[in-house]
């Protein structure tokens, strides 16, 4: 055995080339020639006092430290998967798999090249911390830009096919506030209704978003009472010394159900003159985090922000609040006739980072109570895509926080930009909570009608809290049903009760509500008689029901009281038909049960019957949306 030992070793040691002195300088000046050519330069080496080995790993060092900076890290990680494919076993089985991987010659040598300055010189490989959202760090760096992260590596990307990324961009993480459609409730059992009004529009923007993007949206993302207010309304509006507002109720035929009617309750709000308006302190709170770099968020908001800047007046002021990783005051209280001093400051702000919500809250309120005076309104509009990490512990703390802001006379509005990450239910806590108005904008247009149009309704209410509630008569009524209005149900307890937050009124605003009733004896009856109760009911029959309204006027803490009687056989008309069209629109979009086989083609043609005047478009686009939203369910 241990001849043939002897025998293996001379055998190997015969077949061993001996040491070549030229061979190895000309190996040496190669790695060099090589080096240099990875550093992007052509230059020969600089004179340095190390030399042989020691010279070239300090290069090599340098070269690493360079290429794994955070903008390089994404190439350099693809360089190394390439080198592992083509020169271990192991990836060059995986390139045996049925997906077949091309890459360029150039691609590959330097690929090569790293890997064999790597295996030359082992080092400890440190250990990748875990990505807690891997999806998220493959969207954006700590920088908000698009691209891959220092702490992501192919590995840990989700493997979609290229024709399925709109899977990625779905919206999956949205969050909707709304409720199940209001049911249908017997009279001689509940014959009392009570709901605070509702001027938020940012439903029927997101209905817009979904179908003008060729998709049917979410029918959470529907609130009917919120597409029904987005239009303007011409209703009669208060006489001089009247109440703030004026109500106008119409009784008329349902277009959907040839057994019921539709009760249409309008209210109208006095606008009141520009000269007797007060002074005006707006706080914008703007989220400049990462999210909202993409064109639809914080590029759309700079534009919008300009909008309205000619429409304030020299004695409002206007101060700007951003949050994105920490939170800062971007322009002091500037009065709005300094106007290249504002745009400067809006102008300037860049998206990047996490969100600290919280921390913007705080400083935003600080800095408008730091400008508010006697007289004078002061106002937080909240900017965002809804990516808000408020940094409050529960829904009930954050209610609380801002209702004792609301309470010493600071209101907040939001405004949503973007989709994919908009949380629409944080949106409607903080509007309703706020005194304030929630609005989607999507488009330059929408900016306009939000902030120029409508900016004197968003801001100066004219009544507070105000409340509906009507009571129907069993005498004529068998069965009602509030259409929307979910999120916005009070007991009947809180009618009365001036301690209970309920939404404002705002100048020139309009607010609409519409039940459908079924009256006595009709054949569209959906509920039996009960059997231990009395079959007839007296009273007077020509008296649907009565509306009673509670209101407090700015700055009251006691309420008052408006009372209408709701009469059978009021006149119509196109507003209120007009109106119907658009519950009926918003119905079929939630998937109502309620609506038999009427569709969108019957919409379509009501909607067009009763525009009226249009002079913004408004109803124009609505029938247009009706078509769309036609032709996507296959109707």
């Amino acid at each position: 055995m241990s001849d043939d030992l002897d025998d293996l070793k001379a055998a190997m040691t015969s077949a061993t080339p001996s040491p070549d002195g030229a061979r190895r300088a000309e190996n040496l000046a190669l790695a060099r020639q090589n080096f240099e050519t990875l550093q992007g330069s052509a230059k020969p080496l600089r004179p340095t006092s190390e030399n042989g080995q020691n010279a070239l790993w300090t290069g090599v060092k340098t070269m690493l430290n360079t290429l794994t900076s955070k903008g390089a890290l994404g190439a350099t990680t693809a360089l190394v998967a390439c080198g592992f494919l083509f020169l271990t076993p192991t990836g060059q089985d995986l390139l045996r798999k049925p997906a077949p991987m091309t890459v360029k010659q150039e691609t590959e040598s330097a690929a090569k090249t790293v890997d064999t300055l790597r295996r030359a010189t082992p080092q400890p490989v440190p250990a990748r911390p875990k990505a807690s959202s891997p999806l998220s760090e493959l969207l954006t760096d700590d920088s908000g830009a698009a691209g891959l992260t220092a702490t992501t590596s192919p590995a840990d990307q989700p493997i979609v096919p290229a024709n399925d990324l709109s899977t990625m961009q779905s919206s999956d993480t949205e969050a909707f506030a709304n409720a199940a459609a209001n049911p249908v409730k017997v009279v001689s059992e509940e014959p009392v209704s009570t709901f605070s009004i509702d001027v938020d529009t940012a439903s029927y923007s997101l209905v817009r978003s979904s179908l003008q993007n060729g998709s049917m949206p979410p029918h959470d993302a529907v609130r009917v009472e919120e597409m029904i207010n987005y239009f303007p309304y011409d209703y009669a509006g208060p006489e001089a010394g009247e109440a703030p507002f004026r109500p106008t109720v119409t009784v008329m035929g349902t277009p959907w159900n040839a057994g019921t009617q539709l009760v249409h309750i309008g209210l109208q709000g006095r606008m009141p003159k520009v000269a007797d308006r007060p002074a005006l302190n707006l706080v914008f709170l703007i989220d400049t985090s990462g999210s909202m770099s993409d064109a639809n968020k914080l590029p759309l908001l700079k534009q919008s922000f300009r909008l309205m800047l000619d429409n304030l007046r020299p004695e409002d002021q206007v101060a700007i609040v951003e949050y994105a990783g920490s939170a800062g005051q971007v322009l002091a209280p500037t009065a709005a006739s300094d106007r290249t001093t504002i745009l400067q400051a809006i102008q300037g702000l860049g998206a990047g980072g996490s969100t600290n919500g919280q921390g913007g809250l705080e400083q935003a309120y600080a800095v408008g109570a730091s400008m508010a005076e006697d007289g004078e309104v002061s106002r937080l509009i909240l900017a965002t895509d809804g990516d808000f990490n408020v940094g409050i512990d529960s829904p009930e703390a954050l209610k609380t926080y801002i209702a004792d802001k609301r309470d010493s006379g600071t209101y907040l509005s939001v405004l949503g930009f973007g989709r994919d990450n908009l949380d629409d239910a944080t949106m409607q806590a903080l509007a309703q909570n706020g005194n304030g108005i929630a609005a989607f904008i999507d488009t330059l247009s929408e900016a306009q009608k939000v902030l120029v149009d409508q900016l004197t309704g968003a801001l100066f209410p004219i009544a507070g809290d105000v409340k509906v509630q009507v009571e129907f008569n069993p005498a004529a009524v068998a069965e009602y049903r509030l259409i929307g209005y979910e999120t916005r149900s009070l007991r009947r307890e809180d009618f009365n009760n001036d301690t209970v937050d309920a939404g404002d009124l705002g100048a020139g605003h309009s607010v609409t509500a519409i039940y459908e009733v079924t009256p006595k004896g009709s054949d569209a009856v959906l509920n039996d008689p009960l059997r231990y109760q009395a079959a007839e009911v007296s009273g007077d029959a020509a008296e649907l029901g009565f509306l009673k309204l509670r209101y407090k006027e700015p700055g009251e803490d006691v309420s008052k009281l408006l009372e209408v009687q709701i009469a059978q056989g009021t006149a119509t008309n196109s507003e209120a038909q007009f109106a119907s069209a658009i519950a009926g629109f918003g119905q079929l979009l939630s998937g109502s049960d309620y609506l038999g086989d009427w569709g969108y083609a019957q919409a379509i043609d009501l909607a067009t019957a009763n525009r009226g005047a249009d002079a913004f478009g408004y109803r124009t686009e609505a029938v247009q949306l009706m078509r769309l939203a036609k032709s996507l369910s296959g109707q």
